[in-house]
């Protein structure tokens, strides 16, 4: 067998290293992130996710924060497109309206993969993926424990988030076909709070002063909600967990605070930490491997039974 010189060894190494380069694509892929907004617990457990991630696996990052507004969003999203972003990141503000920026990225051939939440398009054509929790499971968990507690019999006040976003439409959907199933279930006023704990108090503040006498129970699509209507039922001289029963969705450490403290009935998680399995999807993508377009993560449920058990796992 011929010998190969050390020359032709150094040549074929190189050649060798930039294969692996090349199919991997780390410290050359830009990779944008636009960012709803960056304004409570899960937002910022989800950036953080995201953000250490790619420092991990060494990428060119890029981030953005629309601030709670659409048309911020469409122009963030342009704004990444203009820096030669090769894959983009988006979670959603809104289902309807993201037409624009997600096709400003079809049309510069940026694939895209949502997180969190999810938008009008086509899946797989439109977008590459959906990476989120199962938001309608979500609202059917927290309605089972409620009905439950409550012996099939409340008022319940409903605090929504933000209005027109899929996992708003998903949880109201999924609590609402459970509670459907209860004659005495009965949801008696439906308000939102913006997922705001500032705003939830406010918005409590207005529906206790109207049907303080029959509430009994209140369902809320994220603990900041929640957190906002405890502060509001405590102003009124109302104990919550007491007087009444609250039970919410996301996981977060003071949720969990809240139930141990007995002022929170339970909540249901929702998982933020969306980084490793956003880039595994991108080497995937990079590998020119198939994905499926739309990954589901898994989520747990706290109550008095293990909320201290988990507290220091939560965001």
């Amino acid at each position: 067998m011929k010998k190969i010189s050390l020359k032709t060894s150094c040549f074929l190494f190189l050649i060798y290293i930039i294969s692996i380069i090349n199919i991997y694509g780390k410290n050359s892929i830009k990779v944008g992130f636009s960012q709803m907004e960056y304004n409570n617990p899960f937002r910022i457990a989800e950036t953080n996710s995201i953000k250490e991630e790619a420092q991990k696996r060494g990428y060119e990052f890029y981030y953005t924060d629309a601030k709670g507004e659409l048309s911020n969003q469409i122009a963030n999203v342009k704004y990444l497109i203009a820096q030669k972003i090769d894959y983009l990141i988006l979670a959603p503000r809104e289902y309807y309206g993201l037409t624009p920026a997600l096709q400003a990225a079809k049309k510069a051939g940026i694939p895209v993969i949502l997180v969190d939440r999810d938008t009008a398009g086509i899946p797989g054509a439109d977008y590459a993926t959906l990476i989120s929790s199962d938001f309608l499971q979500q609202g059917k968990t927290a309605a089972n424990w409620l009905v439950n507690i409550c012996k099939g019999k409340a008022n319940i006040v409903e605090l929504q988030g933000t209005v027109r976003s899929s996992v708003v439409l998903e949880r109201t959907q999924g609590f609402r076909q459970i509670i459907s199933k209860y004659k005495e279930m009965k949801i008696i006023t439906v308000q939102s709070g913006d997922f705001s704990r500032v705003k939830a108090q406010k918005v409590m503040e207005n529906i206790i002063q109207s049907k303080k006498k029959i509430i009994n129970a209140i369902y809320a699509h994220n603990d900041e909600m929640a957190i906002g209507a405890i502060q509001a039922l405590k102003a009124a001289g109302i104990i919550p967990g007491k007087d009444l029963i609250l039970v919410s969705i996301d996981g977060e450490q003071d949720a969990l605070k809240a139930i141990i403290a007995g002022e929170l009935g339970a909540t249901v998680e929702c998982n933020p930490r969306f980084g490793p399995i956003v880039f595994d999807v991108i080497e995937k993508l990079q590998r020119d491997e198939r994905v499926p377009t739309k990954i589901v993560i898994p989520d747990r449920f706290f109550d008095l039974s293990n909320a201290k058990y988990y507290i220091n796992e939560a965001y």
